[in-house]
């Protein structure tokens, strides 16, 4: 039988074309370029250029605020001023009901006639007693009864008037009167109520000085020291800045917040601030305070957190590789976070794109559109 092997070959090429073409195509897709580095929007850092400052919320108060209550025990029979009313040095509050007070105080007086009348008696006799005395027509002894009997008697007239005085104080402490001007702030009694005395029926703040108070962190505290100034603004007016001087740090920090109340004298107030409006009080960082030694604001999407602590993405040179670098927060900011340390000035921080990067990934650095709408 006779074969064809003229055609055999190229049966064989035939068939074996296609493999070889796929096999150069599948050479090609492995040895692909590697794909463009990713773009990022990165900027230098650069400090703020003013000091470091911080603020803390705080609220406005009376620098003198006192309870306003009897000093006897009775019902109160009439209140005369309100939640939030002003009153003057010596203004009537309220009153107690007096009957009791009025009968010791007659029976105190009456006592004080009776010892009076005594002792006029005891003066007289005693006047008669010496004319006789020196005319030898009583014995010495009788004129000592009648000296002793005097001295009794003046004693018992000047107990009977101290007597009378206490009566006539415990009468007028029926009557509570305002001791400086100011603003009532509270109110802890009602009218018909049985008080004792001591307890408090309202609360005064004085007019005059007026306060700032805040809890102070243990970072903050070198800032605090009395004298130091600082500018407060208040919720209730932005237009307006104050500033204020620490006049008072408290010497030991609260139990419960660890921090330590500060009070800060509110300089040139003016009539539209209120008693217990909120305020934020903005303070200089001292030099070394906080281990910063200067500050960079960057907006709030260029945080990203390491194992829970703040911290931004730095584009390394040469390479443009990224770095994860942790931070200190100054401060957040409504759209801004302000960073204290661990960047450095002149180092590209990444602002968009940080949940999309990882550690030592090589990226394009590309500058933001409208840097400014993250100024601070």
């Amino acid at each position: 039988m006779k074969l064809f092997p003229t055609r055999a070959p190229a049966v064989v090429r035939a068939a074996f074309l296609p493999i070889i073409c796929i096999s150069l195509a599948a050479c090609q897709r492995h040895e692909a370029a590697a794909p463009a580095p990713r773009p990022v929007v990165a900027v230098e850092a650069k400090t703020d250029g003013q000091a470091d400052t911080s603020t803390l919320p705080g609220q406005i108060q009376s620098r003198y605020s006192t309870p306003l209550s009897f000093r006897i025990n009775g019902k109160i029979l009439e209140r005369r001023v309100r939640l939030g009313d002003t009153v003057k040095a010596g203004q009537i509050v309220a009153r107690l009901d007096p009957t009791d007070a009025e009968k010791n105080s007659a029976s105190a007086r009456a006592q004080l006639d009776a010892a009076e009348h005594q002792l006029v008696y005891a003066k007289q006799q005693l006047d008669r007693d010496r004319a006789q005395a020196a005319e030898s027509l009583i014995a010495p002894a009788q004129l000592e009864q009648t000296q002793n009997a005097y001295a009794a008697a003046l004693a018992q007239r000047n107990q009977a008037q101290q007597q009378a005085g206490l009566a006539g104080d415990q009468l007028r402490y029926a009557t509570l009167a305002a001791d400086h001007a100011g603003v009532i702030t509270a109110e802890q009694a009602d009218t018909g109520q049985n008080v004792t005395s001591g307890q408090a029926v309202y609360t005064l703040a004085w007019s005059g000085d007026i306060d700032v108070t805040c809890d102070v962190p243990e970072a903050a505290l070198a800032a605090f020291a009395v004298g130091h100034e600082a500018s407060v603004t208040l919720a209730a007016l932005p237009a307006q800045t104050f500033k204020a001087r620490v006049r008072e740090l408290s010497p030991a920090a609260d139990t419960q917040s660890r921090t330590w109340r500060a009070k800060l004298t509110l300089e040139a107030p003016t009539p539209d601030v209120r008693l217990g409006m909120t305020a934020n009080v903005a303070f200089a960082a001292v030099n070394g305070a906080n281990g910063a030694k200067g500050a960079f604001t960057v907006p709030s999407t260029a945080l990203f957190h390491d194992n829970g602590h703040p911290a931004v993405w730095i584009v390394k040179k040469p390479g443009d590789s990224l770095e994860l670098r942790r931070v200190e927060v100054a401060r957040y900011g409504e759209r801004t976070v302000t960073i204290a340390s661990g960047i450095a000035a002149g180092e590209r921080v990444v602002w968009q794109g940080v949940h999309t990067v990882s550690a030592g990934e090589k990226v394009r650095v590309v500058a933001p559109l409208h840097p400014e709408d993250f100024a601070s």
